[in-house]
């Protein structure tokens, strides 16, 4: 982008103010991120300002990381990278329908061992937030209500209905004595500060009117009585009775939210959505990390006390523990990627946004805070302290998302990109701004594995039943979430219908056509054992027809439907009154006109037979005949084969290339459902790779079963590795420099470094090293990381200076400085100038 130079001239200056009052001076400081330390014991209170941990108030920064969303084996890697991302606070929910799936039996095993969890966040020096519920949403299956509840007499969830509420209360009650037991909460020496109940209500408590009101006012009572030690909290509930307090959802709570209810609470922010979840059909989305910065620097800015990122860390919704229509991925562009992987910039610009705060920590925490308007839209929001004015604080907001600004603030001009807020933790020196990234970007490399492709493929059909095999039990079709009690995702719906040659049409024009009206989710249909269709609905319109000519004969007709769920509901009112599966059913295009199937009597079946033998394991295998594959594909087929374990220690998943949708298991264990056919407007699969932990896999042999329920062949699935070694930098020279330049030291704040400027900042994932330079341009280059393009100005020698700073290192810092890269004449002097670089590590 061509400036004037007037423009340069200012920015050059501005710069050189920064610079020069930080050169003189040097100090080392501990960083905040990362490291292990022993917790407090003693109350947790609040005030307006903030909470109040063992009496001492403190800027919280969290992360939700759910653990039934991960593997144990993955929990440590997880939490040392949020700590080290300069987290203090992972929030997560408790899960009651893989906790209680049956009444009374309760399950906290393998990565459903929330104790565990709870304790590794302790030894990585970090507190929790912990979401009860027990309602809770989450993109998860039935919004974490077991199915059983459905099926108690006259009970009506979220609501002032006293078999719900009993049931709550039980539930919250063994919970809380749990964490209780194991000494959790804060006061015990646990990590738990703060604890959730019920979520999101507000969206739907009109909806019960009164019972609506008193059921906050219970549940909020029932909450305290548990005297966990902590204070509880309710999350976009602007009613939230005393002492519990109301917190903001939503992406832009320093502008959207209406605050605390009360003044003596304080500004929590519970979920700041890092990206938007998907559900299959859904295209490619992302939210950029310079706007989710923004967003924290503007509540921080406005008294805010807490924000926690939903999600930092997405995971994978294994087996069947999906929401409605949610794909297997979730939150894959949260600052931890679904593997686990920093994904950069977003990782590392929240971390130095972090840094850049906590620098800001006494006048935030204890200062009087002030507001000067600079002009419009533009703002300067500050701290001081009453008695030392040297402890100050200040945000200079740039609210035009359009035009850059140039402010004067206390006798100093300082720039401002577009949509940004410089932090100064001085009230004088730039340290960070929302909008200039100068920490590295990254891209995901997905890698075809040598090793686990030398797969031989077999498979088993699945049997189609007639009425002979599930006879007639009903006049009309069951509904199908009834039927299926959450135990499975298929159900088998039977009929007949007999015919005579009479009843046929003679003409080609016309042929007989079935049409199934169904409330959802998926159905496959067969005539006389033969595979004739499927339908779907969506997320959004959960019901479809489905209509297709059929090949019928004169004589009996068998017709079987396999309905299916795709996750249960997770939202909204009424939920125990939601319903799925075929519903109306006829035949059109015969002589004697329509016939409606509907009353015609069905059988129903609940299951595959090979989810009862369990063929997706090696011994359940036995129980079928397996053959080799060949002829046309098949609808409903098992697949089977075994892969080694992929080279080197890199994430692995399997790329579903050519499949429609199924399900998938490694060694017995479900990685999810797939669902390739389902494709985006940009007209691709939502997810085509998924992943398989690496705790799942053994050296050898591993056993991969797949459910295919369209017609398609395995041949083409890969098994794939997963890394980040792309790293780049984009960095201009109105940067400023990185924030881990200064420190505050006994309310001092100085810089780190002789001389601060700003620079590129590369450093290699699990101590590689850089082997490529693959770009690098000092001028006016444009692209992301792994597709950028030299622009109309360049240095010739931009590859020969970064390869002499970063080649065969782990981590190298390459200078911005026009006389580094423009020795005689630079070519487009009026350029402001990018360094932009890419390199590759092995």
């Amino acid at each position: 982008m061509a400036v004037p130079s007037s423009r340069l001239l200012l920015i050059a200056v501005v710069s050189l103010v920064v610079s020069a009052a930080v050169a003189h001076t040097k100090s080392q400081g501990r960083s905040h991120d990362g490291g292990k330390h022993q917790l407090e014991t003693g109350p947790v209170t609040y005030d307006g300002r903030s909470l109040l941990i063992n009496g001492k108030r403190e800027l919280l920064f969290s992360g939700s990381i759910h653990y039934t969303r991960s593997t144990p084996e993955m929990w440590p890697d997880l939490l040392r990278k949020a700590k080290y991302g300069g987290l203090n606070v992972i929030q997560t929910y408790v899960f009651w329908n893989i906790h209680e799936p049956v009444k009374g039996q309760y399950n906290f095993s393998g990565n459903y061992d929330l104790v565990r969890f709870i304790k590794l966040v302790q030894e990585h020096g970090m507190y929790v937030t912990l979401r009860v519920g027990p309602f809770i949403q989450a993109e998860w299956n039935h919004g974490g209500l077991p199915y059983w509840l459905r099926e108690v007499p006259n009970l009506i969830f979220r609501t002032d209905n006293a078999p719900y509420k009993y049931y709550m209360k039980k539930y919250v009650t063994m919970i809380v004595n749990k964490l209780k037991e194991a000494k959790l909460f804060f006061p015990q020496g646990g990590p738990i500060i703060l604890a959730q109940i019920e979520n999101e209500y507000d969206h739907i408590q009109l909806a019960y009117k009164d019972m609506g009101f008193s059921y906050v006012r219970w549940a909020a009572r029932m909450a305290v009585k548990q005297n966990a030690g902590v204070p509880w909290i309710m999350c976009k509930q602007t009613d939230a009775p005393d002492p519990v307090i109301n917190t903001c959802n939503g992406r832009h709570c320093g502008d959207t939210f209406s605050g605390p209810n009360k003044p003596y609470k304080p500004a929590l922010w519970t979920e700041n959505w890092t990206a938007q979840y998907r559900v299959f059909g859904d295209p490619a989305s992302q939210r950029p990390a310079e706007d989710i910065a923004f967003s924290v620097a503007r509540f921080f800015s406005k008294n805010g006390a807490l924000t926690n990122y939903y999600m930092y860390h997405g995971g994978t919704n294994f087996g069947r523990t999906s929401a409605i229509f949610t794909t297997t991925r979730y939150y894959d562009e949260a600052p931890l990627d679904e593997y686990g992987l920093p994904r950069d910039p977003k990782w590392s610009h929240l971390k130095d946004l972090h840094k850049a705060l906590r620098l800001s920590r006494k006048p935030l925490l204890w200062g009087v805070p002030g507001v000067q308007n600079l002009g419009e839209n533009l703002e300067a929001r500050f701290y001081e302290l009453k008695n030392n004015s040297k402890i100050c604080a200040a945000f200079l907001a740039n609210n035009n998302s359009r035009s850059e600004a140039i402010v004067n603030w206390r006798g100093q001009d300082y720039y401002l990109p577009p949509h940004s807020i410089s932090i100064l933790p001085d009230c004088e020196t730039v340290v960070y701004n929302t909008q200039t990234i100068v920490s590295q970007h990254n891209a995901r490399n997905i890698v075809r594995s040598t090793l686990a492709n030398k797969m031989r493929w077999m498979e088993s059909s699945e049997p189609i039943p007639s009425t002979v095999q599930v006879p007639i039990n009903n006049r009309t079709p069951l509904e199908l979430y009834s039927l299926l009690k959450d135990q499975s995702d298929y159900a088998w719906y039977t009929t007949s219908l007999e015919l005579n040659p009479r009843d046929m049409s003679m003409k080609e024009s016309i042929q007989p056509v079935l049409r199934i009206g169904s409330l959802g989710h998926a159905m496959l249909v067969f005539v006389n054992g033969e595979y004739v269709g499927s339908g779907h609905g969506s997320h959004d319109e959960k019901s479809f027809v489905f209509q297709k000519v059929v090949s019928l004969k004169a004589g009996v007709n068998q017709i079987a439907l396999l309905a299916m769920t795709v996750g249960l509901p997770d939202s909204g009112a009424y939920m125990e009154h939601r319903y799925a599966g075929p519903k109306d059913i006829e035949v059109l295009g015969l002589n004697t006109g329509t016939i409606d199937l509907s009353q015609n009597g069905w059988g129903h079946q609940v299951g595959l037979n090979g989810e009862k033998i369990q063929v997706f394991t090696e011994e359940g295998s036995k129980g079928v005949q397996w053959g080799e594959i060949n002829g046309p594909k098949k609808a409903l087929t098992w697949y089977k084969t075994y892969f080694d374990a992929p080279e080197g220690n890199d994430p692995v998943a399997i790329h579903m290339s050519g499949m429609g949708k199924g399900m998938m298991w490694v060694n017995g264990e479900s990685i999810g459902r797939h669902w390739m056919s389902f494709l985006s407007p940009l007209g691709q699969p939502t997810q085509s790779e998924y992943h398989i932990p690496r705790s799942f896999i053994k050296p050898t042999q591993n056993f991969l079963v797949v459910l295919e329920e369209e017609p398609a062949k395995p041949n083409s699935i890969e098994i794939v590795t997963v890394n980040r070694d792309t790293i780049c930098s984009f960095i201009t020279e109105y940067h400023p420099p990185n924030v881990k330049s200064w420190a505050r030291q006994n309310s001092l704040f100085r810089p780190v470094l002789d001389v601060v400027r700003t620079s590129a900042e590369l450093k290699c994932p699990n101590y590689k090293k850089v082997v490529q330079v693959e770009f690098a341009s000092f001028g006016d280059p444009v692209g992301s990381c792994g597709s950028y393009t030299l622009g109309k100005c360049n240095s010739p020698v931009s590859k020969e200076v970064v390869e002499q700073h970063c080649l065969n290192k782990t981590s190298c810092v390459v200078p911005i400085d026009r006389k580094l890269y423009f020795k005689n004449n630079d070519d487009c002097p009026d350029i402001k100038k990018t360094l932009a670089i890419q390199v590759k590590c092995a």
